[in-house]
């Protein structure tokens, strides 16, 4: 994987080395990268970028080892001996890292210290860094739209095109190196001969996270085939090469349980080797495939198997998986878990005849053990007993570590008092009320997010009219996407039904909407998409045809208002003026007799 997670700033970049396994490279919170040893479970190596390249890093991409490739790098080099040879071969893999400074930094892993840097072409942050199989050339995606292919030989760019209108946020070359992956929310193939568009690929509403190769056919066989991810979609797309070029939808979906992290897969080199695939998602669940692929397949494809890990408490909390990795032998994988500043690494195997595997592990202890043996370059502060130490948080205030034995006691007589039901909850909360912005004040009933979802999945499986209208009572479209975003795959027809039957309420409109933009593949990929949206599609047709002629009448009605008012405003006018006429009229008779009367008094 090349640093799939990259193009999210929330997803951390977790690889394991190519072939062997043997490493995996990480950066945690810290901003550091950090090498393990998965045979000896160690901390082999950790670098720390420099703070004047603000180079957080975003993506990591393994390359070839150095013996294969002839690299630039700083300073005078010595003759290797003989028996160095096979030294340098097994451990000097380089590692290219994408930074949000927009440089590229290539570090080796045999120097233990930065190869070289690759600075002053991109303008905006490396999303995406690939490796070409067999040339000393490495190719770089940024938020400036831009493709830069790299010369590691001379450490300057060979070639930089503009790629897309959008930040390009995955890369994949293929296999014989001939062509390119790119996507931001449009995928393109190009040619990395003439650097011109092969193929484009349209079908994800959001950012491409994930692209890659799954078989090694040349394109004009009609077997090459490659997968592609995007940010908050919860399945897998597969698209086929054709030679004819009729390759607009994508022919195989893998459904997911949430958006995908982490993929390795093993490619096919025939159509009679199937193409085995591990996904690690984001919510820390991983999902195994297994699929042979001859052109399309109209039903999409669940998970061989889901395999999660939890601990040993009494209340068991989910330990999130960060990477996995496919062995040799089919029933292997190699597991990442726990958290990037001190990740668990084990290999297990695994049982595919079952759909759904738990596994329990101690990670206190694993932690313990792994901490214990470890060698780190990272000195240990001493500390004294004057020291302070500081807890995260606002300043001025502290922050307690153990909970006081009020918050205790009121936990137990929550736990004493009884459960209420979801309708009784629903008619103590208004939804018109909902809040999601943080700081709103306590006491004041709120819904996020996440129980909109739950609410709304359970009136979809139990048809319950009360939920359905709570839940749609919402206005704020925020809150629409992101309850829409949460939703499993299973809810979006049930939903999609809802929006029908209810069409001429004004909110639903807001609904398929939000479900058109989250789960526009999911829809595409369903075989009988025109007998499950073509009462939908016909009710909107015949409202944009009815909204053509309601333009017309509103327009008559504004000229007629119009008019209307501008008659009863001069109507109004000429009797002001009648009026006033009138009294001047009215005064000048009165003037006239009281001077009649005072010439007879004068007489």
């Amino acid at each position: 994987m090349a640093a799939d997670a990259g193009s999210s700033a929330l997803q951390l970049p977790c690889v394991f080395s190519p072939k062997s396994r043997q490493y995996l490279a990480l950066c945690a919170q810290d901003g550091r990268l950090r090498i393990w040893n998965t045979d000896s479970k160690t901390l082999q190596q950790e670098y720390v970028p420099s703070a004047h390249l603000s180079a957080t890093c975003i993506c990591i991409a393994w390359g070839p080892s150095l013996c294969d490739v002839s690299y630039r790098s700083e300073g005078p080099q010595r003759k290797k001996r003989k028996s160095e040879a096979g030294q340098v071969e097994e451990k000097a893999d380089l590692l290219a890292m994408g930074t949000a400074a927009g440089s590229v930094l290539i570090y080796s892993t045999a120097k233990g210290a930065l190869h070289c840097t690759l600075d002053g072409g991109h303008s905006g942050g490396v999303n995406c860094v690939q490796w070409h199989p067999e040339d000393s050339l490495l190719y770089s995606g940024s938020d400036d739209t831009n493709i830069i292919e790299w010369d590691l030989q001379t450490g300057k760019a060979r070639s930089k095109w503009k790629a897309d209108r959008a930040a390009v946020t995955s890369l994949c070359v293929s296999p014989d190196g001939k062509l390119l992956l790119s996507a931001g929310q449009i995928i393109k193939m190009w040619d990395l001969d003439t650097k011109e568009v092969y193929r484009k690929f349209t079908g994800h509403s959001t950012a491409v996270t994930t692209l890659r190769f799954a078989t090694t056919r040349p394109p004009d066989s009609n077997g090459l085939y490659f997968l592609s991810g995007a940010a908050h979609e919860r399945l897998l797309s597969v698209w086929q090469v054709r030679e004819d070029g009729k390759d607009k939808n994508s022919v195989v979906s893998f459904t997911l349980t949430d958006e995908p992290k982490h993929i390795d897969l093993v490619t096919s080199n025939s159509k009679e080797e199937a193409v085995r695939l591990a996904v690690v998602c984001k919510d820390g669940q991983l999902h195994l495939f297994e699929h042979f692929l001859n052109g399309p397949c109209k039903k999409p494809f669940s998970p061989l198997c889901t395999v999660q890990m939890s601990d040993t408490k009494d209340s068991p909390a989910p330990i999130p998986l960060l990477a996995a990795a496919l062995r040799a032998d089919t029933q292997s994988v190699l597991l990442a878990y726990g958290n990037h500043l001190q990740p668990v690494m084990e290999k297990v195997e695994i049982n595919t005849a079952e759909r759904h595997v738990c596994l329990t592990r101690d990670v206190q202890t694993s932690l313990s053990l792994s901490m214990e043996t470890s060698v780190s370059k990272v000195k240990t502060p001493i500390v004294n007993a004057k020291s302070r130490v500081l807890v995260p948080g606002l300043p001025g205030h502290q922050a307690p570590v153990k909970g006081t034995s009020q918050a205790s006691e009121k936990r137990k007589k929550d736990t004493d008092t009884k459960e209420m039901s979801i309708a009784e909850r629903l008619g103590e909360i208004d939804l018109s009320t909902v809040s999601t912005e943080k700081g709103a004040p306590k006491g004041t009933a709120s819904l996020q997010t996440d129980n909109f979802a739950v609410l709304l999945v359970q009136g979809l499986e139990s048809n319950d009219a009360n939920i359905l209208n709570k839940v749609f009572q919402t206005r704020k479209e925020m809150v629409i996407k992101k309850t829409v975003a949460r939703l499993p795959l299973p809810a979006v027809l049930p939903l999609v039904e809802e929006v029908r039957v209810n069409f001429l309420a004004v909110l639903m409109v807001r609904w398929l909407k939000a479900v058109l933009m989250h789960h526009t593949s999911y829809l595409a990929s369903l075989p009988d998409l025109v007998t499950q949206l073509g009462v939908l599609y016909h009710m909107i047709e015949s409202r944009v045809k009815m909204f053509h002629k309601l333009t017309k009448l509103h327009g008559k009605l504004y000229l007629l208002m119009t008019q209307v008012g501008d008659t009863m405003y001069r109507n109004k006018h000429n009797l002001l003026l009648d009026e006033d006429v009138g009294l001047n009229s009215t005064l000048k008779v009165q003037n006239a007799l009281s001077a009649h009367c005072l010439n007879l008094k004068l007489d």
